[in-house]
């Protein structure tokens, strides 16, 4: 690979999103921020929206900030968050924003699903985690609902491939993020026409599945027009950001465990088949697409939402503290004075997240948080103290030893919780790179260039761009101790 090739990553998170620059030269990745803005949750009479076309600007800002440094790029890739999607009318337009994952209307949606094809039977024809915001349920509550949009749709697309299809106005479903919807057989990569069919709603509406690589379309003369590039094809990267991330993987082989650690927390392992049995059932594991025919065995896990609403807060209140400084302020107290369970359902969406964690604190008989250096200690320790809660499940039903973790995205930027995973679990936590979703939406995007073959050769060429950060376990004795309390408050 001599010649330098340039890729455009459109990274779209459920709390930020932008947009980078990629260039590749002599097997080595460098990576160029061009835009960066956030995502904000629309909410319209107890309604939550995402902003689907200011995304789409802001995707197009991204473009035009390429051509204004004079720069051609060979490919555009797009990954976001998964399970929300868009209808389209007849004639092709969006029908209204889309929903988001965090609106409360599937509340009680797999309860009411389950009566009509049980949870077993679905969790069998799927392998995903049950989670009341998957896209089986918001379609069977916008069914509930008699949602007008869903009525007069005749197309469905998955955020990634929307944002694609109004760059070519080529509608397909990537494999990764189609793999989040818990309508998708992980057997046969197809959706499932009895989990439609149980809702009344028809499989058509559901796009023709691409693998990671494929070549969607090229953007239209309106977009080339507007931003002023030039013809480019859009490639079909893993479209589920967490699926890109994986990607980006700096592993030597493959006795690893990953965590995607950002706003939601990911931790599984990379496997050729999917493990789909009583066991994975009853630990709630989920089988989502990879890359290269590969299936991410994995758990959600809340990640740094805890922290990012604690400190939107106290924001509010003219308190806004730097990273540093909530490494100080966590350091400044005492460890396991207080603990929460990450996933409680409870910590979904609060009106008040601190509020949240008192409460839970208070009704498991602890001493509720009363500082903010007192929050962000609980949050920290509890983060990592549910790590290795889920590293234990994983290593019982894993095809082979666990001898590491890596830590990729954004929170492998944070030491102190690498550090306190590390002690958590007793295993190394290999930290980076934090570009990690970006780096994987490039590297597909070379793949299907036919720069690159496999997925060796994707993980050699990140090897030689990245140097990860490696944290030894430590205080072993205190944290097995704070383990043992942990764990009898999740039994609780």
């Amino acid at each position: 690979m001599k010649n330098i090739h340039h890729f455009f990553a459109f990274d779209l998170g459920a709390t930020s999103g932008r947009s980078i620059l990629a260039t590749i030269q002599n097997d080595k990745l460098e990576l160029k921020e061009l835009t960066r803005f956030p995502n904000k949750i629309i909410r319209i009479h107890d309604k939550y929206y995402w902003d689907i076309y200011a995304l789409f600007d802001e995707l197009k800002n991204g473009l035009k900030a390429v051509a204004s440094q004079g720069i051609k790029i060979d490919a555009i890739g797009i990954d976001t968050w998964g399970v929300d999607f868009v209808y389209l009318g007849k004639d092709g337009a969006i029908l209204g924003q889309p929903r988001s994952y965090r609106d409360p209307y599937t509340e009680g949606m797999p309860e009411e699903y389950f009566k009509i094809i049980s949870k077993k039977e679905v969790y069998d024809s799927t392998g995903i985690q049950i989670m009341n915001f998957n896209s089986i349920f918001q379609l069977f509550a916008a069914k509930k609902e008699k949602s007008s949009a869903l009525e007069a749709a005749v197309d469905v697309l998955f955020m990634p491939d929307a944002f694609s299809y109004l760059l070519t106005g080529k509608k397909v479903c990537e494999y990764t993020i189609a793999s989040t919807s818990q309508l998708v057989n992980p057997r046969t990569k197809n959706f499932e026409a009895k989990l439609f069919d149980a809702m009344g709603i028809s499989p058509s509406l559901m796009q023709p599945i691409v693998m990671p690589g494929e070549v969607i379309g090229y953007v239209t003369d309106s977009v080339m027009k507007e931003c002023g590039i030039d013809k480019v094809p859009v490639i079909a990267v893993a479209g589920h950001d967490t699926g890109s991330a994986v990607a980006a993987v700096p592993a030597e082989n493959e006795n690893f465990a990953y965590l995607s650690s950002g706003t939601w927390s990911l931790m599984g392992i990379e496997v050729k088949d999917p493990i789909i049995t009583n066991e994975s059932f009853e630990l709630n594991f989920t089988n989502e697409g990879g890359v290269n025919g590969t299936t991410r065995f994995l758990k959600n896990i809340t990640g740094m939402w805890l922290l990012e609403q604690c400190r939107k807060e106290w924001e509010l209140v003219g308190q806004k503290y730097t990273y540093p400084e909530i490494v100080a302020l966590s350091n400044s107290v005492e460890g396991f004075r207080s603990m929460i369970d990450p996933d409680d359902a409870s910590f979904a969406n609060p009106e008040s997240m601190t509020e949240a964690i008192a409460v839970y604190c208070c009704k498991t008989g602890q001493q509720s948080p009363a500082s903010h250096a007192e929050f962000i200690r609980c949050i920290f320790d509890s983060l990592a103290l549910k790590y290795r809660f889920v590293l234990g499940c994983l290593q019982k039903v894993a095809p082979f030893k666990i001898e590491k973790l890596h830590v990729i995205g954004g929170g492998s930027q944070n030491k102190l919780l690498n550090q306190a995973t590390a002690n958590s679990i007793g295993i190394p936590v290999v930290a980076g790179p934090s570009e990690a979703t970006a780096i994987g939406n490039v590297m597909i995007q070379a793949k299907g260039a036919g720069l690159i073959d496999s997925l060796q050769d994707i993980r050699k060429v990140i090897s030689n761009s990245v140097t990860p950060e490696v944290f030894e376990p430590q205080d072993t004795e205190l944290w097995n101790e704070a383990y043992n309390r942990f764990f009898l408050l999740l039994k609780k």
